[in-house]
């Protein structure tokens, strides 16, 4: 067997019908129906032209590259509020300042921020800290955890 004796299979190639070549080719319209601009030499309209009505490129919604993923949005609790709310030598955790409600949900965590002065020792546990905060804290005798 060499290369130029290589053929498809018998009947797995048909040749494409030959448009326009005069009686030969299905001759008067060659298959190309009546008139019109499809009938025309150059042949009709460009891709996804639809006839004048919005084309679907159009119609549909624009993405703009690749979505981010979401910020993580911390619930927010200030250093001046924890003076108020708690005595000294008192654990803070999310679950402790839900059931006082001084916030409303956790989220995706809490975080303490330095806002305010701190005079009590308290161990806080919370998912970030300022980096304030987290020095006010361990200079009046405090702990600053971060929860996982």
């Amino acid at each position: 067997m060499k290369l130029f004796e290589l053929k498809p299979k018998l009947g797995s190639r048909k040749k494409p019908k030959r448009v326009g070549c005069g009686y030969a080719a299905s001759g008067k319209y060659a298959g190309r129906g009546m008139s019109g601009q499809n009938a025309r030499t150059g042949d009709g309209v460009r891709p996804g032209f639809e006839g004048g009505q919005t084309p679907l490129t159009r119609r549909l919604p624009k993405m703009e590259g690749i979505p981010r993923a979401p910020r993580r949005k911390y619930t927010v609790v200030n250093l001046s509020t924890l003076e108020k709310k708690f005595e000294a030598n008192e654990v803070v955790d999310p679950n402790i300042l839900l059931e006082r409600k001084i916030i409303k949900e956790i989220g995706f965590g809490v975080k303490i921020l330095g806002d305010g002065e701190l005079t009590k020792p308290l161990v806080v546990k919370a998912h970030a800290f300022s980096e304030k905060a987290r020095e006010k804290i361990e200079s009046v005798g405090g702990k600053a955890e971060v929860i996982e």
